[in-house]
């Protein structure tokens, strides 16, 4: 699927409707360049299962659990992760095989990590289309 945006609103809502559909044990996949909107997309995301607490980029601490959905989400950003073996380190199966939901920046620094059942969201800018344009890819 394939959905064009003009503000962050509107991708925080296609980040809300995701949430709202997802389901215990699933991984999505966040890739986009800096400054294209994945914080924003996975605060609509939060926003879809419920999650009350303020949701920001865990890029220091690698994951940060929400718990107050329906569902726990999960949020990694891997952008300082050196190797795989850093993800075994803060226990990765525990989050990606529980009971929650996993959503994960830069997913290709762990692609070994990944099955192939995880869903992929791409988010891209287009300066040509305006400041707040994105095109989202969702396969």
């Amino acid at each position: 699927m394939l959905y064009e945006t003009y503000s962050p609103e509107e991708t925080f809502a296609i980040g809300k409707q995701l949430g709202i559909q997802a389901k215990p044990g699933e991984i999505y996949c966040l890739a986009g360049d800096l400054g294209t909107g994945k914080t924003v997309f996975t605060q609509g995301f939060a926003a879809g299962l419920g999650v009350t607490e303020p949701v920001s980029s865990p890029t220091f601490t690698i994951v940060q659990v929400y718990d107050s959905g329906r569902l726990p989400l999960y949020h990694f950003d891997v952008y300082r992760i050196g190797d795989a073996e850093e993800m075994e380190e803060i226990g990765y199966e525990e989050f990606f095989y529980g009971s929650g939901v996993c959503l994960i920046e830069w997913p290709d620094l762990i692609a070994d990590l990944i099955g192939p059942e995880a869903r992929r969201i791409t988010i891209e800018k287009d300066l040509e289309k305006g400041f707040s344009y994105r095109r989202l890819k969702i396969q």
